[in-house]
């Protein structure tokens, strides 16, 4: 009986792998509804409990790959590899509209510009400072603290190591669990009250996910408002950081 059950989920290792992602983000958002009162968001649990299955897993087999590398779980691998993370880069572009950003007003896109370059210069920042000194991997750590979907867009271009996509991952994980848990706590200190700092709020911090996350923990209705602007951060950091940016950072760490 075990070993049909366990050539089934072999098989169907894709399937299992969204059934497995959706207990997950049930029981995370029971406990950010239980444990929380919703003041931290069931994303940012989802994406702990997602990063210590993972851990747990590349510790039992010794691999690389986290749980995917135990047998049932190989539909991970895919479920989380380039095939569907292009494939949410497609889906959020075509849910955007350059008519729609003009709401965002001046604000608005002066803090997408800020946002992606204030993070891409961290970024670059900590980098050094572990020791990272070629132009290739800063720019892809640099575009990981931008966002984690930015990160390894910008890797695969310009030809990053998978060990540096791995940190710049890492890095845009890192940004966007702090940007899930601290908004709501930080929110009526910086004036975060209303629609126009929710664009603003979006345009500078840019990860869609903890943005959203952030403000449905503090007021849902400013969640569309953020989420717009931080879509097209996505998409600017696409854009201008294999590209540019990269360009400034050869003459610079040639």
């Amino acid at each position: 009986m075990m070993d049909t059950l366990v050539s089934v989920f072999k098989d169907n290792g894709l399937v299992l792998s969204f059934a497995l992602i959706g207990a997950i983000m049930y029981i995370s958002y029971f406990l950010s509804a239980k444990l929380t009162r919703g003041r931290i968001h069931g994303s940012a649990i989802a994406i702990i409990l997602g990063l210590f299955v993972a851990y747990l897993g590349g510790l039992n087999t010794g691999g690389e790959k986290g749980l995917a590398d135990i047998g049932i779980f190989t539909g991970i691998g895919m479920m989380g590899g380039g095939m569907l993370r292009d494939f949410a880069i497609v889906s959020t572009a075509f849910g955007a509209s350059f008519d729609e950003i003009k709401k965002a007003g001046l604000g608005g896109v002066i803090s997408l510009f800020l946002g992606v370059i204030v993070s891409f210069v961290f970024g670059v920042v900590i980098a050094l400072s572990f020791g990272y000194t070629d132009a290739v991997s800063l720019t892809t750590i640099g575009a990981g603290t931008v966002t984690y979907i930015v990160g390894p867009v910008t890797g695969s271009a310009i030809g990053a190591s998978s060990e540096v996509m791995a940190l710049s991952i890492a890095a845009g994980l890192v940004k966007s669990v702090f940007t899930m848990t601290f908004t709501p706590f930080v929110a009526k200190y910086i004036g975060l009250n209303n629609p126009q700092s929710a664009l603003v709020f979006g345009g500078l911090l840019g990860t869609t996910s903890g943005v959203a996350g952030g403000l449905a923990a503090t007021d849902p209705k400013l969640v569309p408002y953020g989420a717009l602007t931080a879509t097209f951060y996505t998409g600017l950091g696409c854009l201008i950081v294999p590209s540019l940016f990269f360009v400034v950072m050869k003459a610079f760490f040639a």
